[in-house]
Formats: structure tokens, sequence, C-alpha cells
């Protein structure tokens, strides 16, 4: 799954794809590739969907791509992020990633997932990368520290 060029912007709905950056800015794309747009940093903030993760309990992270594999694999119904319950929130985490720390992740948080989940799963960017990408992934680092 390519999570790389994908941003969250602060006050703005949905999430975007970088197309470029200028110092001031990103310029970005909605995912229906009707508009592109400059966004300046003054206003806003920017955080690439791969850099985020979910806490789990035992001081570490589980990197949000792994848990939207994790959400497409599983056979358990995702509910609607509008009218969730806290309690049907921590259900439903607990059986995606049954050790997330529930002290630290909270309902927002597993409603913000869920609704990034149903944006990525219409456009059907959740897939799981093969055995070939990484290898070519890892290919690429070992060329980077053989440099």
């Amino acid at each position: 799954m390519v999570l790389k060029d994908l941003v969250v912007i602060s006050n703005m709905p949905g999430i975007y794809k970088m197309i470029g950056s200028r110092k001031n800015g990103l310029i970005v794309e909605d995912l229906k590739k009707t508009k592109r747009k400059f966004i300046p940093s003054r206003t806003h903030q920017f955080t690439p969907l791969e850099s985020i993760s979910i806490y789990l309990q035992n001081n570490d992270t589980a990197p949000l791509g792994d848990v939207f594999i994790n959400m497409k694999k599983s056979e358990v119904e995702i509910p609607s992020h509008n009218k969730m319950s806290k309690e049907e929130a921590f259900e439903y985490l607990g059986q995606i990633l049954p050790n997330f720390d529930r002290y630290q992740v909270h309902l927002g948080d597993i409603k913000k997932l869920i609704k990034w989940y149903g944006i990525l799963e219409e456009h059907d960017l959740i897939q799981e990368e093969t055995e070939e990408e990484n290898e070519a992934e890892d290919s690429i680092i070992d060329k980077e520290i053989d440099d």
C-alpha cells in the first residue's frame, strides 16, 4: 500500500495526494483527481498518512497501513463512524488490533481511522505489498547504504 504520497490537512476534510511542494506550502490533488490546489503551510498543517501509527499496549505502535490491511482482511463489519459509541468503537478496534492501548487511543482517533479507511477503500488504495515490492524497497535501501 502506498501511503507515502497521501496527506491529511488540518481544517480540510478528506485525504489528499501530494503532487509537489514549495517552501511555503504543498500542491495537492483530491483523490478523485478533479482539482489541484496550493495549500499554504502558514494556515494548515500537513500529516503524511505513512507517519501515523496506533498506540499499542507494549509501548510500541502499529503503522496505519498495517491497521488498514487488518481491517480489509477482517470479516468484522465496519461500523458507521458517524453514530458510534465509545464502547462500539473500542470493541471494533479490539477485534482488528487486539493489543491497542485503550488509554492513549481515543474515540475520535477510531472515527478518523474508519473514515480514512472508507475513503481509501472507495479509491481502491488499500493493497498489501507483494514480496517483489518489498524486495525492491530493500534493494533500494541497501544500495543507498552502500553509496
